[in-house]
């Protein structure tokens, strides 16, 4: 039993989980390229390895001939064996009969070792990267964690264990600083084979990132109860999803929240402050379009559903809330509902008449699909404006 070589594939195995038949299948390969360096040809070999014990062993398959000659060339030796020498294993032997003869490997010149090494080792790497290949490949479209160890130019080196990723500028939140040694978390966001070996590109912006940080935080997401059916992400700055639970008694946005906003703030310190709304999410567009729009009260939601359009009313001293600052609210909610959003203020609406048609003193109002409209009780605007307050204006 070769016990230093089992020992070395029970260690390859454990630690870079290459298995042992892939290795003794490269020292078969390896004996085979050694035996063709050193006879010139390796078509008459074959090499039997013991997968147990790990004992190998070597076979020349030769013709018996009368006489190899005066000068036999190396591949002469290799393939032929003369009848005296044949006879001097099997007595019975005669011209033109073939012999099975031992090869020493220990006889291998120093060039043929060599050249049995690097088939080894060649295996060892392209299993090596196969398995690491295979291993975040299956982590494509999921968080894994890493320390930044380098950066290249505006690309930074992400180390995940066993590989360095590639955070892509374009990957990169704008304005977030990540120094060397840093540790986070990063979105797979693609995994190539390379002949250099595999080469992993990941994200912190991906609107994903985000979903994948509220699974690993929420055991509901995890397990199904509660379902992220959207989101929109304006990474480094904002960011809107929008839930739903699949069992009554179950609230979607306090189980993301969380105790205390537990799980919410976790999810907020790895994104490094990103502010993050949850809302309902609601098969009605316009209480889906109200919830986007959020943290700003609405007055009456318009929803088209063939042009995917939106008309939204909201009170005056909620203008600016509901657009938000740059846009930012109006726009993230649009990407969230898959509406265009077209918001006026109160004033603006009863100006061009729609209040009025939302109030019922237009017949349009009544042509208009229940699905397709939302228009809150009088007494709770009522409460909304009594409840009217300056700061509300800010984002």
């Amino acid at each position: 039993m070769n016990k230093e070589l089992l020992e070395a594939l029970d260690l390859l195995e454990k630690e870079k989980n290459i298995s042992k038949a892939a290795i003794l299948e490269a020292i078969e390969n390896s004996l085979i390229s050694a035996c063709k360096n050193n006879f010139g040809t390796a078509d008459n070999v074959k090499v039997s390895v013991n997968p147990n014990t790990c004992d190998y062993s070597i076979i020349q398959a030769k013709e018996v001939v009368d006489t190899l000659g005066s000068k036999p060339t190396i591949e002469d030796k290799a393939t032929k064996i003369s009848l005296a020498d044949a006879r001097m294993q099997n007595p019975n032997l005669s011209i033109g009969d073939t012999v099975l003869v031992p090869v020493i490997s220990k006889e291998f010149g120093r060039i043929a070792a060599g050249v049995a090494k690097n088939v080894i080792l060649q295996k060892i790497r392209e299993e090596e990267r196969k398995v690491i290949f295979n291993d975040y490949y299956m982590k494509e479209r999921d968080i894994v964690s890493g320390v930044v160890t380098r950066f290249m130019g505006k690309n930074i080196a992400i180390n995940l264990g066993r590989i360095d990723a590639v955070l892509a500028e374009s990957e990169q939140v704008k304005g977030e600083e990540l120094k060397l040694g840093d540790r986070l978390k990063v979105f797979v966001l693609e995994v190539k084979d390379n002949p250099k070996g595999p080469r992993i590109s990941v994200s912190r912006t991906h609107p994903e990132f985000v979903k994948r940080l509220f699974e690993s935080e929420v055991p509901e997401i995890r397990d199904g109860v509660v379902e992220i059916k959207s989101i929109s992400r304006e990474a480094g700055s904002r960011t809107k999803i929008a839930v739903c639970s699949h069992e009554a008694d179950i609230d979607p946005v306090g189980a993301c929240v969380g105790v205390d906003g537990v799980r919410v703030n976790a999810v907020v310190e790895e994104l490094r402050g990103e502010k993050v709304d949850i809302v309902n999410w609601d098969e009605n567009p316009g209480y889906l379009i109200e919830n986007a729009l959020s943290p700003a009260k609405v007055i009456a939601v318009v929803a088209d559903e063939e042009t995917k359009e939106a008309d939204v009313i909201v009170p005056d001293y909620q203008l600016s809330l509901a657009i938000g600052k740059e846009g930012q609210n109006a726009r993230l909610a649009a990407r969230l509902t898959g509406y265009k959003i077209d918001i006026k203020s109160e004033s603006q609406a009863r100006e061009m008449g729609v209040f009025d048609s939302l109030d019922g003193s237009d017949d349009m109002s009544d042509d208009m699909p229940a699905d397709e409209r939302y228009t809150p009780d009088t007494e709770e605007l009522d409460a909304e404006a009594e409840t009217k307050d300056d700061n509300d204006i800010e984002e």
